[in-house]
This record gives C-alpha cells, structure tokens and sequence, in this order.
C-alpha cells in the first residue's frame, strides 16, 4: 500500500500506487516522474523544485 502523498518526505518510484498517486499530484506522466526521481534523487521538495521551478 503506497504511502500518502502528504505525509511521505520520499517518493517510492518502485511502488506503482504511490507513482499513480504523484504522478496525478504533479500532473506529469510516469516517465516524467522516473526522470525528475533520476536526475533529482526521491526528496517530494527536490521534484518539486525540479518539475514546478519556482513553484515554492
């Protein structure tokens, strides 16, 4: 069972709940996720920062 999105500091790319869940959260396709997580390692605030710049 994936860990919500609101309460998870990581994003666990090799659970594919919790890839459906940020995927919708960011609004991003699955590979866009799998890149921002590659090039940007799972911090939500790091792929936040990566996908949304100047976002926060």
């Amino acid at each position: 069972m994936p860990t919500e999105p609101r309460t998870s500091t990581h994003i666990d790319i090799s659970d594919r709940g919790a890839r459906d869940l940020w995927t919708k959260r960011f609004g991003v396709t699955e590979e866009r996720l799998r890149k921002a997580v590659r090039m940007v390692g799972s911090r939500v605030t790091t792929v936040t920062d990566y996908l949304n710049p100047g976002a926060r």
